[in-house]
């Protein structure tokens, strides 16, 4: 009689034991491009694990649930180098991973996209900021963890015309993305209310500035080149390209602040982020990598928990049931802002409180009190749907 009761009891044993041996292997990949950017400043030089640091963090928290769900979560890490073939790396990645982060330029992501198209992979944007990948250029399997020009643009206007700072001389880069950033400042002034005075170029002559000379060259040249300009309240840059704009505060012929690609930036995330139970996510992440955090690391941070959240919901790794569940409506993400992240079903756009920052601190968190939205209010950054040309394939 003790005998038969062990044997049941040693096959259930012995199948969770192999169930416990044996989970759901999620694979996600992650394309960047290799090697790193210059910046102005010594002390922002981004290193070579900025964005991937961030994923690998989520791997590790969304293993911490996938335990229990029996739910393995892997990361698989490609970089492209100049001239290297995007859609040969993005085919690779897919061999064994059905959700891929990508930290690339616009065309490289669409190629990316559209090579993957019928495998059924679903890319994940952590890095490109171009409007035109949720307007003109969006495709169904692609979603937008990283938040727009236009979103960053509004989220900074809109705390402009809080302030009752409506009058802005707006200075803009020689270099396309520079225009491209001016063109969503534009916009942000007119939606809200603002006046922009006047525009000025800053043409990219190129040399540096790192020399013995160069406090000296910069203090002359500043001032002058703000110098005469009509009534004005704030000075918003355009300076994607970082060329200039860091040299702007302080320096500036009138004593106005300084918005934009310098002095008070729009991010989706900053190192000096401490609400919302951000602080504990801060210091995880210095634990890991002996740094801080960037907007890109958290980007890339929030598109892998979207994907662990989405499979715990579902309790599937079936890419088509989690990318369908990530596309629906009760589809939610929370990541430290204060609010649950939603999807812009129209065109895959994470919908997210944009923080304002200063360097050292959180100055302020958009969308601004007032602001208001029939759906919700963080649509009030960026484009909205009956703004949107989207039409997803």
């Amino acid at each position: 009689m003790i005998r038969w009761l062990l044997g049941p009891i040693g096959l259930c044993l012995a199948a969770m034991q192999a169930l416990a041996a044996d989970p759901v292997t999620i694979g996600v990949g992650y394309l960047g491009v290799a090697g790193t950017r210059s910046t102005l400043s010594l002390v922002e030089q981004p290193t070579d694990n900025d964005g991937v640091a961030g994923a690998k963090l989520a791997i590790e928290d969304n293993n911490t649930t996938g335990k229990f769900l029996n739910q393995r979560f892997t990361l698989e890490e490609r970089r492209i180098r100049e001239g290297e073939d995007v859609v040969q790396a993005a085919t690779a990645l897919a061999e064994h991973n059905g959700f891929i982060v990508t930290d690339l330029p616009a065309d490289a992501l669409l190629k990316a996209a559209d090579a993957l198209r019928d495998r059924g992979t679903l890319l994940f944007n952590a890095g490109a900021i171009d409007e035109r990948l949720r307007e003109a250029d969006c495709r169904a399997n692609v979603i937008h963890a990283a938040p727009t020009r236009s979103m960053l643009a509004d989220a900074l206007g809109q705390y402009l015309v809080w302030k009752r700072w409506p009058r802005w001389l707006l200075l803009v880069g020689s270099h396309d993305k520079d225009k491209l950033y001016a063109d969503a400042l534009r916009r942000a002034a007119t939606r809200f209310g603002a006046k922009i005075v006047q525009e000025r170029t800053f043409e990219d002559t190129g040399g540096a500035r790192r020399t013995d000379s160069g406090v000296t060259l910069i203090q002359r040249q500043m001032p002058v080149f703000t110098q005469a300009a009509p009534a004005y309240d704030v000075l918003v840059a355009a300076d994607e390209s970082e060329v200039f704009a860091a040299y702007l505060p302080y320096r500036t012929w009138d004593p106005r602040p300084v918005a934009g690609s310098a002095g008070l930036v729009p991010r989706s995330w900053d190192a000096a982020q401490d609400q919302w139970g951000a602080t504990q996510m801060q210091n995880r992440f210095m634990k890991l990598n002996s740094r801080r955090m960037t907007a890109l690391d958290m980007q890339a941070w929030t598109a892998v928990r979207m994907i662990g959240e989405a499979t715990s919901r579902t309790n599937s790794g079936d890419v088509k049931k989690v990318t369908d569940f990530i596309k629906g409506p009760d589809f939610s993400v929370a990541a430290f802002k204060g609010t649950k992240l939603t999807l812009r079903d129209w065109n895959l756009q994470l919908r997210q409180p944009i923080l304002l920052v200063d360097g050292r601190m959180v100055v302020s968190v958009s969308p601004q009190e007032g602001f208001l939205h029939q759906v919700s209010e963080l649509d009030t950054l960026g484009y909205d749907r009956p703004e949107s040309k989207c039409k997803l394939k």
